[in-house]
């Protein structure tokens, strides 16, 4: 039975061809750091939207934030809740085709017909593993023998939860895929993200990156790094987040406050760097998340009341890749602004949300099948169509 105890297989004996970079470190200070913070201050007051429980997950010599969320906290953050991902987040995505106001309405048809199978998996009902509560969680490599451990632990330990681990791409993570795939876990397309890695093989810049940086250099903002944020900048840190993601973009973003990017700076889990006006506030921040060789950027904001031609949004993301080149780290770009991000030299992926559902009952383990399938034949297809 897979939920049984399993004797842990040589590893050698397990993982076939595919070969993958060990690019994610999961640093045991981080993860204590990370499991403690939202253990010791009341979740809403970190992300104002979320509801969750945060453990940590310890499995052959890995170490891994976890996530506990009950169906009945639906509708929930999408980034513990795969029914606001998968219907709310989809349907408020049709807004970029407002122009085509016949497409946009068979897009939100067709995402009404496959809400009741989204409901039907019972995907909210989860025990995530990695999950550091953002977009993007980039994922240490597991080999076959790693999958069968966890799966086995988390399966005994959790016989109704579904076991999610979310974020994986086939350019940061084929190895990996291949061995959660050999051991059950079905792969749940979620959306296009775009990778910035290797420039040995790429002109060292775009002329779009080149712009960025004369403009970069010649902005009449100061550059504010790592040690220069005080208590004001956090605030205005979440004022400039909430412009952007949760005014701009949409309200189902995580609702990062003030008193969680503060305590993530603090506790040394994200760095920090913006640009303010000379000797005042903050008009932009970006918040990196770096882990082991791999690069995120979670936070990203900037005064959306400022007139375009400062080129803000530019400038932030511009630092964000001088800061992976610097460092050689790959640099997952995550979600949006698709062309933005392919003029800059970004390359996209298609996202996947691995679920195990074997120890469930069958019409959950049904439902989750028929999804993989209809996500692997339409969704595959329209998200790379729509660069979504």
């Amino acid at each position: 039975m897979p939920g049984a105890a399993v004797s842990r297989p040589d590893a050698a004996t397990l993982d076939g061809p595919l070969q993958q970079a060990d690019r994610v470190e999961n640093s045991p200070a981080k993860v204590r750091a990370f499991v403690e913070l939202f253990n010791g201050i009341p979740v809403h007051d970190l992300v104002a939207n979320l509801t969750v429980s945060v453990e940590t997950l310890e499995i052959v010599g890995r170490v891994f934030p976890l996530t506990l969320n009950d169906a009945s906290e639906a509708p929930n953050c999408y980034i513990c809740c795969p029914s606001s991902a998968y219907i709310d987040y989809a349907v408020d995505e049709t807004r970029n085709f407002v122009a085509h106001p016949l497409l946009r309405r068979a897009l939100r048809a067709l995402i009404g017909t496959c809400a009741p199978l989204v409901r039907a998996c019972g995907l909210d009902h989860q025990v995530q593993v990695n999950n550091w509560l953002y977009s993007t969680n980039p994922v240490p490599l597991l080999d076959r023998a790693a999958v069968i451990a966890l799966r086995a632990n988390l399966a005994a330990r959790f016989p109704d939860r579904a076991i999610v681990i979310r974020s994986l791409n086939e350019i940061a993570d084929p190895a990996t895929i291949a061995a959660l795939k050999a051991e059950g876990f079905r792969m749940l397309a979620a959306r296009q993200i775009y990778i910035f890695a290797d420039r040995s093989a790429a002109p060292a810049m775009t002329n779009d990156m080149k712009r960025d940086r004369k403009r970069l250099r010649m902005t009449g903002f100061e550059r504010v790094g790592d040690a220069g944020f005080g208590e004001a900048d956090y605030v205005r840190s979440e004022e400039l987040y909430r412009m952007l993601y949760l005014d701009k973009y949409t309200p189902l973003n995580p609702h990062y406050t003030a008193r969680y990017i503060a305590e993530m700076h603090r506790r040394g889990i994200i760095s920090l760097a913006g640009l303010r006006r000379p000797g005042g506030e903050l008009v932009a921040i970006t918040g990196l998340f770096e882990n082991g060789r791999t690069l995120t950027q979670p936070i990203v904001g900037y005064d959306t009341g400022l007139p375009i031609e400062e080129g803000l949004y530019r400038m932030v993301m511009a630092m964000a890749q001088d800061h992976a080149t610097a460092r050689g780290l790959f640099f997952n770009m995550s979600a949006g602004a698709a062309d933005f991000k392919r003029r800059r030299g970004a390359v996209p992926a298609i996202e996947y949300n691995a679920v195990y559902a074997g120890h469930l009952p069958r019409r959950r383990r049904m439902a989750i099948r028929i999804m993989e399938t209809v996500l692997a034949r339409i969704g595959i297809p329209l998200l790379r169509r729509f660069e979504l």
